[in-house]
């Protein structure tokens, strides 16, 4: 295991922001990672675990060291025949993806509409990920995670996560005190999969699929719309969506409601979710692009929630650009935007 020095971060972050870490280091067991914690440089310092760097924006360089995960392993550690059900164990230095599709070449089902979200498996419950209605809390059992402080691995389940909208007890109460290292699954043999939400089911019609949808056709579909909306980090830098779809009072949909018809909104408990990429692509942002020459940043033409980093934008420009979006749309139509995006 090399502790390196002065380490340029651009490879790993999907906004390409060429950033640096005062040490960077690789870890691929438990074992591995306690060895380095025991290093007094690594003591001494703050520390950030990166995984694939697809939820992060970097505002400057990063003064301590910056660990990153690649414990690997797929696996199924266990079955029950009554309930259809199996365990899948994935380290959490494995791509996300990759466990959908290791799932689905197992005949197993319920996080296909998960397919191609960006980033690692140990980043996933960090902020319980999700999209077109469904979240990890609905497959996950529990994750091993090693308490930077003792070393100690321990346990967590789905109720000690403390798992809401794109958060997590990771997020708040134990952020920055634990490392994920594996994450446990239970998913399905014999299940109809989620069609209900966005376009799937439109989808699947223009993909030709007919009849009773299969988890591997939803999957398809569900790739299908996220690459006709979304920009490949490899070609413009981003980090997906970046803020939150806000949740509003009932009260408060109706009022919106009546002034813009077409505004839509998902009924949540407590009131009414609203898709943040409307309202910023309504305020007049959608396809934005500001500075010059490769500095250019902006707002993707196709998808409102994404910003984007055309070449040699810094994280400040893209910090900055957000923060007159959020007050954009606060000031036109009262409600608040968070990012989901980790600010550092």
């Amino acid at each position: 295991m090399v502790l390196e020095e002065n380490v340029s971060l651009r490879p790993y972050n999907t906004f390409g922001l060429d950033v640096r870490a005062r040490y960077f280091a690789r870890f691929a067991s438990a074992d591995e990672l306690r060895e380095l914690l025991k290093r007094p440089e690594v003591q001494a310092a703050d520390k950030l675990i990166l995984g694939g760097g697809s939820n992060l924006l970097f505002t400057q360089d990063f003064p301590g060291v910056v660990l990153k995960n690649e414990i690997r392993g797929l696996e199924i550690a266990g079955e029950d025949g009554e309930s259809q059900t199996a365990l899948v164990r994935a380290g959490a230095g494995e791509s996300w993806h990759g466990l959908v599709e290791y799932a689905l070449d197992q005949q197993l089902s319920g996080i296909e509409n998960l397919s191609l979200i960006p980033g690692t498996v140990g980043a996933a419950p960090l902020q319980n990920i999700g999209a077109y209605g469904a979240e990890l809390r609905d497959t996950f059992d529990h994750l091993e995670a090693l308490e930077i402080s003792t070393g100690h691995l321990r346990v967590f389940t789905a109720g000690e996560c403390g798992f809401g909208y794109r958060e997590s007890v990771f997020k708040n109460t134990l952020k920055n005190q634990f490392v994920v290292t594996a994450v446990v699954l239970r998913l399905h043999r014999q299940t109809r999969p989620n069609v209900r939400y966005g376009a799937i089911a439109e989808t699947l019609a223009e993909l030709g699929i007919e009849g009773e949808p299969t988890p591997q056709d939803v999957s398809r579909a569900v790739v299908h719309i996220r690459r006709s909306k979304l920009p490949d980090p490899a070609e413009i830098g981003n980090a997906g969506s970046f803020f939150k779809n806000p949740e509003v009072s009932q009260a408060k949909f109706d009022q919106l409601k009546s002034q813009y018809p077409d505004l839509p909104g998902y009924p949540v408990p407590g009131g009414v979710k609203v898709p943040a990429g409307w309202l910023i692509e309504r305020a007049g942002w959608k396809g934005l692009r500001r500075g010059a020459g490769a500095g250019t940043h902006g707002v993707h033409a196709r998808q409102a929630l994404v910003l984007v980093n055309h070449g040699g934008a810094t994280g400040s420009e893209v910090r900055q650009l957000a923060e007159e979006i959020i007050a954009s749309v606060r000031q036109q139509f009262a409600v608040e935007l968070h990012p989901e995006v980790n600010i550092l």
